[in-house]
């Protein structure tokens, strides 16, 4: 049992405002679209349980227009410019906060200590942790068979008040209701009697790849009486694949590099599925509840297990066995687990 003081050193870190009402919540997650959209149901439960409370999240810029998207997140702290300054820029209200660091990054660790923001969480694996932060939080990403989501909310367990949360829960807690609506510029591409699918075959080099060669064999066994192929991606993904796809197909539409990332957003709400491998845009889809296969390797840490999209019509194949490369899998194999994936959300 704590002694005295002890005891009223931690009430005192874990009730900053006391009887005026709950600290807010800084969420730090400064890493990509996948990451940042599997954080987001923190930011979900932590209204549920404190509904009056004002959540930040500190991102990067090139992630903002995901978290503007989220209704649970009342104000954005931009770390590509905050970081130029080595400052949070925090009013006193946010200094009352507890920053949660969900992306261990020893700068922002750094300088919430130093500009003495009250409750500073982190995980006891990462050294400067224990240093920066004031409450530590014991558990490894890397051996766990937990969801990435599921860890994320185990930084705020002390709140939640549940061991493990389940996955079904999760997935309706992402809160994407102010989506921008879609410019008649892009409308224009989406067909109203066929299925809109969209096709994005490259990661940045976030993820393993199912290859180019995949992805045209794919469009052969597409209908185009059935199907309306969309290819998306950045312009400089762009180039690496308009000579290598058969783009020339009538059915077919290259829009890489056409579109701001709101706007892919946008148009992902707009049609009606997306086949990726284990990249942002395959999150975005299965997060707005539309049809998501998803193309994952099968070994650790890189397995659906972790990283899976969180959706109600998500559908993953995987590769056979740890060692087995993504593009041995068939083609046939992702047009099945998109036929499923339509039936399961049209047909029944």
């Amino acid at each position: 049992m704590l002694n005295s003081a002890k005891q009223k050193k931690q009430d005192k870190i874990s009730s900053p405002l006391g009887r005026l009402g709950r600290a807010p919540f800084i969420l730090s997650r400064t890493d990509s679209i996948g990451d940042v959209i599997l954080t987001l149901p923190m930011a979900g439960f932590l209204k549920k349980k404190y509904p009056n409370c004002k959540i930040y999240f500190l991102c990067q810029s090139y992630t903002r227009p995901i978290v503007e998207c989220c209704s649970y997140i009342d104000e954005i702290l931009d770390w590509t410019t905050l970081k130029e300054k080595n400052n949070l820029n925090l009013s006193e209200e946010a200094r009352n906060a507890e920053i949660i660091h969900v992306f261990p990054n020893k700068q922002i660790a750094k300088i919430a200590k130093r500009e003495k923001i009250h409750r500073r969480v982190g995980t006891t694996n990462r050294l400067y942790h224990w240093l920066y932060c004031n409450v530590l939080i014991r558990f490894s990403r890397k051996n766990s068979d937990l969801h990435e989501a599921q860890l994320n909310l185990k930084l705020i367990q002390k709140h939640i008040g549940k061991q493990t949360i389940p996955l079904e829960d999760i997935q309706k807690s992402f809160g994407f209701t102010r989506l921008a609506s879609l410019p008649e510029s892009l409308k224009k591409y989406l067909h109203s009697n066929k299925i809109n699918l969209i096709l994005h075959p490259k990661s940045k080099g976030s993820a393993q790849e199912w290859g180019l060669t995949n992805f045209n064999r794919l469009m052969d066994l597409l209908s185009p009486e059935k199907y309306n192929i969309l290819i998306t991606g950045t312009e400089s993904e762009g180039e690496l694949f308009r000579d290598e796809l058969s783009l020339q197909k009538e059915h077919v539409t290259d829009l890489s590099g056409k579109m701001t990332l709101s706007e892919l957003f946008s148009f992902i709400q707009a049609a009606d599925a997306l086949i990726a491998c284990s990249t942002g845009p395959l999150h975005m889809a299965a997060a707005l509840n539309k049809i998501a296969i998803g193309i994952y390797p099968s070994h650790r840490p890189m397995h659906a297990g972790r990283w899976a999209p969180l959706g109600t019509y998500v559908k993953i194949v995987s590769s056979k066995s740890p060692g087995d490369s993504l593009e041995n899998i068939p083609p046939i194999e992702i047009l099945e687990a998109l036929e499923s994936g339509i039936a399961s959300k049209f047909l029944y």
